[in-house]
């Protein structure tokens, strides 16, 4: 779209929504998993190069306008669009009646360009936000970062625990997601980096099941040890950035059996980052 945008003399422009058209047209909405927060979109769009970036509200009202009415009122005369560029499988307006066909009919109508993507296909499956979702539900994170085309990250902020991990000598930080919806991976151990007032830290990070209810996702909880690193960061804004889960979540006989484990995954986690590329194509 940038390049399109260049070739055309114009600006390249984003149009998205919030909160989530879910939210607002399901009233009772409990299964909504975000992969991206709005603030990770805009950061993530920064990052592009994208010109403009348009957040829009969606509302009641705007859930009840047409395809028609939208690219009318909206595309037309508010954005003054020349050249649109859509998903393959894109629809919209009430009841998503808007498909490619009746866009192209309205793009000529109106007198601006449309063009339509091809679906993205990586190891023979169809990239999509319902398979990558499922991957991060799996703890496939690997597989999750080649479809994002990015490494899959989750910001959250430092809030107490139990501080069980300092009697074993693994204090952990324990992560409250800055968005409830946001999608929390699958129960296991994780090797990550987490990114503190700009500084980049590596550990290991349990994502587990607690009877106390907190804020995050599916009421898992999320405990980061860093390695070298012995500061009060209680309130502190973190990201966690995912890079390949270590093993499944287990239980232990004892905390001696728990204090073992965790050496191993200490280890485990230094020899993964020892030998791993910076992208997201290993």
């Amino acid at each position: 779209m940038i390049d399109l945008a260049k070739k055309s003399n114009g600006e390249s422009i984003i149009f998205t929504f919030d909160p989530h058209p879910r939210k607002v047209v399901s009233a009772d909405e409990k299964s909504l998993r975000l992969l991206t927060t709005m603030d990770e979109k805009i950061a993530l769009f920064e990052q592009s190069g994208i010109d403009h970036l348009i957040i829009y509200p969606f509302t009641a009202e705007f859930a009840g306008l047409t395809y028609e009415e939208f690219v009318e009122n909206i595309l037309v005369r508010q954005i003054h669009t020349k050249l649109l560029v859509v998903g393959y499988d894109h629809k919209f307006g009430k009841d998503r009646q808007g498909g490619f066909e009746f866009l192209k009919q309205c793009a000529d109508r109106h007198k601006f360009q449309i063009e339509k993507l091809d679906v993205l296909l990586l190891n023979e499956s169809n990239v999509s936000s319902t398979l990558i979702r499922e991957a991060i539900q799996q703890g496939d994170i690997e597989t999750a970062n080649l479809f994002l085309g990015y490494r899959f990250s989750l910001h959250g902020t430092v809030v107490e625990g139990q501080k069980l991990g300092r009697q074993i000598e693994f204090p952990t930080a324990n992560i409250e997601a800055s968005d409830p919806d946001k999608i929390v991976p699958g129960y296991g151990v994780y090797a990550v980096q987490v990114k503190i007032q700009n500084q980049i830290y590596i550990g290991m990070l349990n994502i587990g099941s607690r009877p106390t209810i907190n804020n995050n996702a599916d009421h898992r909880s999320i405990e980061v040890h860093l390695f070298d690193f012995d500061s009060d960061i209680y309130g502190e804004y973190v990201e966690l950035i995912f890079y390949r889960k270590l093993r499944e979540e287990q239980k232990f006989e004892s905390l001696d059996a728990l204090k073992t484990q965790l050496f191993r995954d200490k280890e485990d986690t230094i020899n993964y980052f020892n030998t791993v590329k910076d992208d997201t194509s290993e």
